[in-house]
């Protein structure tokens, strides 16, 4: 029973890694940016989601709000540091390094606006679901169910939408993109849209089963490149599969090793992926 307690513990947190991870790897992939504020980003949805809840408004309308102030946010980070940073043909050297003060200050802005004290949503108490001896939260039920709408949405913006395909095929490659007629920043500014949208949710989905802290973000960008590391840089779907895998072995080792180590557990699958296929496992 424990077992499977974890199991289904693991995909709910793999759930929110992977919605966040589908974002970091599209900005990889089609901007070529490994951000490390991104989980920060995540720390802010979840945050904007309490502070709008706070005020009595619905759970629900919160997460949409908050994904709305996140795409501005996004938004105007692109204006005012990446986009000079691409007309300078800043390395991606310079960009890691600017991203990490990017996180700092997001960070250390949310502890001087909101302090460092945990902060919890305003929601009902809901019993957990038995099924066969095994308690299930209903918010992790949630979080599973959202999360699924939110990934089929996502496949049919990019298979089936004008953007989606243009994203795709800035992706593969972005001079051919530029010559053949595309807009690439159009495609840019959807890129950040709908990494933002898809960061802030994963955010707020998080608060609904733990606590809202400074740091929350931080502590899941590992994670979160170890599941673009395992599904392929630049894969959204390979980024899905990562973050779950990730989620749940996370989850199953808690057992084994203590819930301080499921960092530890994330570096040593990463570090591992990366040794034997650095391409991925899902990369063609």
């Amino acid at each position: 029973m424990e077992t499977i307690q974890s199991l289904f513990n693991g995909v709910a947190v793999g759930s929110i890694i992977a919605l966040a991870a589908v974002g970091l790897t599209l900005t990889l992939g089609i901007l070529r940016l490994s951000n490390f504020a991104h989980g920060d980003f995540l720390t802010i949805g979840a945050y904007l989601t309490w502070l709008v809840n706070s005020k009595g408004i619905n759970i629900w309308l919160s997460m949409i709000v908050a994904a709305l102030g996140t795409v501005i946010l996004m938004l105007i980070c692109e204006q005012l540091l990446w986009k000079p940073m691409r007309n300078k043909r800043s390395n991606s050297t310079t960009l890691i390094i600017i991203s990490i003060g990017l996180a700092l200050f997001l960070r250390n802005g949310i502890l001087f606006i909101w302090g460092g004290s945990n902060q919890n949503y305003d929601l009902p108490i809901l019993e957990a679901i038995d099924i066969g001896g095994v308690k299930i939260a209903y918010y992790r039920v949630i979080v599973i169910a959202l999360t699924i709408v939110a990934i089929v949405a996502l496949h049919l913006i990019l298979k089936n939408t004008k953007i989606g395909k243009a994203m795709r095929a800035v992706a593969d490659n972005i001079d051919l993109a530029r010559v053949s007629g595309i807009n690439v920043e159009q495609v840019v500014l959807f890129t950040w849209i709908i990494t933002a949208v898809l960061t802030a949710t994963g955010g707020g989905l998080y608060g609904l089963i733990t606590t809202v802290r400074p740091n929350m973000g931080w502590f899941l960008i590992l994670p979160m490149f170890a599941a673009i590391s395992l599904g392929g840089i630049g894969n959204p779907y390979g980024a899905i599969a990562g973050g779950l895998i990730i989620g749940i072995a996370q989850e199953l080792s808690v057992p084994f090793f203590g819930s301080e180590y499921k960092l530890a557990v994330a570096l040593v699958i990463m570090i591992v992926i990366l040794l034997v296929r650095p391409q991925g496992i899902f990369s063609k």
